[in-house]
């Protein structure tokens, strides 16, 4: 992990935790301080008689702390780290304690414990069997959605109005058909209904969409292996992560940190880093899940670059990825500049190599952040105006930030709005 005060900070489950942290980031706060290039730990003095006993693993990195608090990391673990970006010299390299060194020992242990069990699993032959019947469970399901969408069609959406548990049901009728991905896209549908007058216009083109998907799948045999890998993720039949490592699609380069977006549903964390390669000139997505915490190791910084090893998932635009080694930090390294036409074409070719990866993302130059009548927006190209999902703080922030200069921007695509991701300051070539 490079250490330092923004990367710390990315790691924070909330601003609470940030406005502690900074609190204790003081060597007098602390009995004592200590790091080697493996780990960083401390003692911090807090309300009880005995310190608390604060380490931090720096391959991840993961932290831990002997303190009450079920935030991870916690505010004593985040001060220690903004100490050892901000003051390394307050930090003594006389050898890790007992309780630091029996913390790693038994992390290395769950993680070899995992690895293994991980490895007795892959080895397990797969079933044809059991894959034709959840394949038959599936088309079965795809089937009854269709017939359900053509009568929703025929009827009229405006039907639709008000029975916000219709998706709900639809959507557990597709996780019975082993069918997650598409039940997720039905939960999503819920948001359009009654939202704005051109409502079942919106909802028109997902449901077509989902048609689009329904179909693919009754000829998946047709399909080329790459538009095969598509309409399966797109469903939930997502690739094994030790065949996407060893693929041919394997892309080392210095990727540049775009942008990072967290999502959080009933306590599930989802991180999505999105990543812009110097010499391949592509995009990729790196998806990571946490549950109970927003902490993901290793820590993404937006604005900063590494140097490390990509392994795409198949599929007809390959964009999600998997780091097949370690990220090492790269200085000096800066986004190029894209118009937003260039940024729009880029993305409606990835649209119609695979119409059901979304978010999309758009990265372009030359944006500027204005208040339009509908909410706030970003105008770029001279003429041309994307609306944003962004609040009032965020936008006055960003405008604080910036000085009203122009911006490289990261943002998500949804079909309808752009969510920023990353936001930089453009400076003069």
């Amino acid at each position: 992990m490079s250490i330092t005060v923004d990367a710390v900070l990315a790691m924070a489950p909330d601003e609470s935790s940030v406005k502690a942290a900074r609190s204790l980031a003081s060597p007098g706060k602390w009995q004592s301080l200590g790091a080697d290039e493996s780990a960083v730990w401390g003692l911090c003095q807090g309300s009880g008689s005995k310190p608390y006993q604060v380490k931090v693993d720096l391959s991840g990195p993961a932290c831990a702390c002997s303190c009450p608090s079920r935030k991870i990391p916690c505010k004593h673990s985040l001060a220690l780290l903004l100490l050892m970006a901000q003051q390394p010299a307050a930090f003594s390299g006389d050898g890790k304690p007992e309780w630091v060194v029996e913390w790693l020992t038994a992390r290395q242990n769950r993680a070899a414990k995992k690895e293994e069990g991980q490895a007795r699993k892959k080895s397990a032959p797969a079933s044809p069997k059991k894959e034709a019947a959840r394949l038959a469970r599936m088309g079965a399901g795809l089937e009854e959605l269709s017939r359900w969408m053509g009568d929703q069609v025929r009827y009229g959406l405006s039907a639709l109005s008000g029975q916000y548990g219709e998706w709900e049901r639809l959507a557990a009728r597709m996780v019975d058909a082993q069918a997650p991905g598409m039940a997720a896209r039905l939960r999503a549908l819920e948001g359009i209904v009654d939202k704005g007058e051109d409502w079942p216009g919106r909802l028109l083109g997902r449901m077509g969409e989902l048609q689009l998907l329904a179909d693919a799948f009754s000829r998946m045999e047709a399909l080329s292996p790459a538009e095969k890998a598509d309409v399966r993720t797109a469903l939930g039949l997502v690739a094994d992560k030790d065949g996407v490592l060893s693929g041919d699609d394997r892309v080392s380069d210095i990727w540049s940190v775009a942008g990072v977006t967290f999502e959080e549903e009933d306590r599930l964390w989802q991180r999505r880093v999105w990543l812009y390669g110097h010499s391949s000139g592509r995009m990729a997505l790196l998806l990571d899940f946490s549950h109970g915490s927003r902490t993901f190791e290793p820590v993404f910084t937006p604005g900063e670059s590494v140097r490390m090893t990509l392994a795409f998932y198949p599929g007809a635009s390959p964009l999600r990825a998997l780091a097949a080694d370690t990220p090492v930090p790269e200085a000096g390294v800066a986004l190029p500049s894209f118009t937003l036409e260039q940024a729009l074409f880029s993305m409606a070719r990835a649209v119609a190599a695979n119409p059901w990866q979304m978010p999309q993302p758009l990265l372009f130059s030359g944006a500027r952040l204005f208040a339009g009548e509908q909410g706030w927006c970003l105008l770029a190209d001279e003429d041309r105006m994307l609306p944003l999902v962004m609040s009032d703080g965020e936008a006055w922030e960003l405008l604080a930030r910036s000085g009203g200069l122009p911006l490289t921007v990261c943002g998500e695509w949804d079909g309808e709005a752009l969510r920023l991701a990353g936001a930089f300051v453009q400076t003069e070539s």
